[in-house]
């Protein structure tokens, strides 16, 4: 069974649904990571070098994984040739 037909089965459980959208800005922050990475043309080895850290730890915020601090995201940028910015929207 493929990920995309998993995920619409488990979707038709409301409260599996809820805590998924939970975690949306989770996955959000993750993808947006993996794509400034891809971006900048960098591997995770060679990211892991710029940033003075592992390979292990690279891997671990493109999936979503820990708690990393604003200062490790920015600097995940900056080493991808990117700048943060930010922005808000009023929740429902």
């Amino acid at each position: 069974m493929s990920l995309s037909k998993l995920k619409q089965n488990a979707f038709t459980n409301k409260e599996v649904k809820a805590e998924y959208d939970k975690l949306e800005s989770e996955f959000a922050l993750a993808n947006l990571l993996l794509e400034m990475r891809n971006k900048a043309g960098l591997t995770q080895n060679d990211l892991a070098k710029l940033m003075n850290t592992s390979f292990t730890s690279i891997s671990r915020l493109e999936s979503g994984k820990g708690n990393p601090s604003l200062k490790t995201i920015n600097n995940f940028a900056q080493a991808c040739g990117f700048q943060l910015n930010f922005n808000y929207e009023r929740l429902n």
